[in-house]
């Protein structure tokens, strides 16, 4: 039976499955395999990362859109890595916390996706 996410032992398992997925995506696989040489560091942020989100716990540092900001991606890349998310948690977990969880993923995405496309020229402009 699924539980709820709880903490940063349930983070961490969707974490890892979510990016153990990325990688192996064959649209944004390549992104972000090309971005990351060494996924240790990357997953450890991601678990500070979502513990803070999450939970308030201190010790994210970082400013995630800075980071995908000079990546070639653009709105199909948004809705593959929200499909990969959601999958994921509905996969491992049931719950209010998987529900806001989910909501935090797609307002993330969506604020990522509009600052991009603002940067870039505006919706409808390819970003790379």
């Amino acid at each position: 039976m699924k539980q709820d996410i709880k903490n940063l032992d349930d983070i961490i398992v969707f974490v890892d499955e979510f990016y153990r997925k990325v990688q192996q995506d064959d649209l944004i696989g390549p992104i972000f395999n090309n971005t990351i040489a060494d996924w240790g560091p990357h997953l450890e942020k991601m678990y500070k990362f979502w513990n803070a989100a999450l939970f308030s716990i201190p010790g994210f540092k970082g400013n995630p859109f800075a980071k995908h900001a000079p990546l070639p991606i653009e709105g199909k890349h948004f809705d593959r890595w929200m499909e990969l998310f959601i999958t994921t948690i509905d996969e491992n977990f049931k719950g209010d916390m998987a529900e806001d969880t989910k909501k935090r993923a797609k307002l993330m995405a969506d604020m990522f996706l509009t600052r991009l496309q603002h940067m870039k020229g505006g919706p409808g402009k390819v970003i790379a």
